[in-house]
């Protein structure tokens, strides 16, 4: 299991709020909740995101909010996978809930920029900065926490 995609890099403490704005928690359209992914802190973002890209932050990515929409706005928008310093716990639960890869790996914020290309091979937990030709090695997911990834969700996983 692999993504690889451009990175977008962001800071530290980036909540819930900002990764999908209150003001659109009308709708829980996984489509709909990606057209306003990061628009607070990042308004390009979503024109410029492409399928497989990465973010990048520092610590405490997805404070704020336990709700199950930052996640899912940031999967549907085309992330394939979040590397952050630390994940709030309640974001961690909530992406691996549903499908979407996050992984914890300090070398590898602090040796990465925006616009960089990243592969992660969340089998071995290898991140390689293709753009720098550096490589970091991270805990990797348990298999059932791959399984759950795979199957795009706990709700698929438990179904099959």
């Amino acid at each position: 299991m692999k993504a690889k995609g451009k990175v977008f890099r962001y800071q530290d403490n980036v909540d819930t709020d900002v990764i999908i704005p209150a003001r659109y928690l009308n709708t829980s359209d996984p489509a709909e909740l990606a057209k306003h992914c990061m628009e607070d802190i990042d308004k390009d973002f979503i024109k410029n995101v492409k399928p497989g890209d990465i973010i990048v932050a520092g610590k405490n990515f997805g404070c704020g909010s336990s709700r199950e929409h930052a996640p899912i706005a940031i999967k549907a928008a085309g992330v394939s996978c979040v590397i952050a310093k630390t994940f709030a716990r309640i974001f961690f639960r909530n992406s691996i809930n549903i499908g979407l890869p996050i992984l914890e790996c300090e070398e590898a914020v602090d040796g990465t920029d925006a616009d960089d290309e990243v592969e992660v091979d969340f089998t071995t937990g290898t991140i390689r900065n293709l753009t720098k030709g550096t490589t970091y090695t991270t805990q990797p997911f348990p298999e059932f926490m791959q399984k759950i990834i795979q199957a795009e969700g706990l709700i698929n996983y438990i179904k099959g």
